[in-house]
């Protein structure tokens, strides 16, 4: 007699897509249990069970069957409906898109607990959907904090190479943060010392210090660290050309790798991730 396996999890929608007539497959990160998708039967059909809970966004309680290739959802639950207030505000949106696309992409292997990544998930999306943070500062803190968690924690301070202490002035995406001038190479990039501060700023959860900079050192330091994710993870994000970043000026520090540039620049905590609650 072959056992039915069915599991309970709390999970953050990252994308849904059809199946058949009224179908869908929904990818979750889970608390437990890691990044799973799972088949939501009927789901699109007027008088589903399930409503408007498993929607991209949604901060749900599971039930699923383990099947073979795709889990199939039983009940949803809804914990926080952060869906519909980011819907409702364009540059919330499409950072929140640009965080759940981040997620998949940290997460290759399915079913690889990832606890601390879903803390991190969580808690951007509440303060994204409740507060007035500004959105493209939540999502660079999110990046900067999820590159950390993946071992990729850039170099602010020290020599990414050497380790000896800052301050420096060169910058380098390959090498993954400052250089000293033992270590740069000649023409390398130099950005200014305020968005350096600011990506300090984020990765530290230091608020007040990071909205003090200005529209300038925050789109300068967006490109930095979406240059430095995309290295990472050797591909661009779909989402980051329509991230709104209040201007489409570029920075020079990126002349060097178009890719991560075009990619980037394309276009207009009380739980303890650093995110204001």
């Amino acid at each position: 007699m072959v056992a039915v396996t069915v599991y309970r999890d709390s999970g953050v929608v990252l994308r849904v897509t059809k199946l058949g007539e009224a179908d869908r497959i929904v990818t979750v990160l889970t608390r437990r249990t890691g990044r799973v998708r799972a088949v939501a039967k009927g789901v699109r059909r007027t008088k589903s069970r399930f409503g408007g809970r498993l929607e991209p966004f949604s901060h749900v309680d599971l039930q699923l069957y383990a099947g073979r290739n795709l889990d199939i959802v039983t009940q949803a639950e809804s914990l926080d409906a952060f869906g519909s207030a980011i819907a409702a505000d364009y540059p919330r949106y499409t950072a929140a898109t640009a965080i759940v696309e981040t997620v998949e992409r940290l997460t290759s292997e399915e079913r690889e607990p990832s606890l601390k990544l879903y803390l991190l998930l969580v808690s951007v999306l509440r303060a994204l959907a409740g507060t007035d943070r500004d959105p493209s500062l939540l999502l660079d803190a999110f990046l900067v904090r999820s590159m950390s968690l993946a071992g990729w924690a850039p170099a602010l301070q020290e020599c990414a190479r050497c380790g000896e202490p800052g301050p420096h002035t060169a910058f380098s995406i390959p090498a993954g943060g400052l250089l000293c001038s033992g270590c740069r190479s000649p023409g390398m990039a130099r950005p200014a010392p305020g968005a350096i501060a600011l990506m300090a700023a984020l990765a530290a959860g230091d608020w007040p210090g990071a909205e003090a900079a200005d529209g300038s050192m925050r789109r300068e330091a967006s490109g930095l660290v979406a240059a430095l994710l995309q290295w990472h993870i050797e591909r661009g994000l779909k989402s980051l050309p329509f991230v709104d970043r209040g201007s489409p000026a570029q920075p020079a520090e990126l002349a060097g790798y178009p890719a991560a540039r075009r990619a980037a620049l394309t276009g207009p905590s009380a739980d303890g991730t650093g995110f204001p609650s």
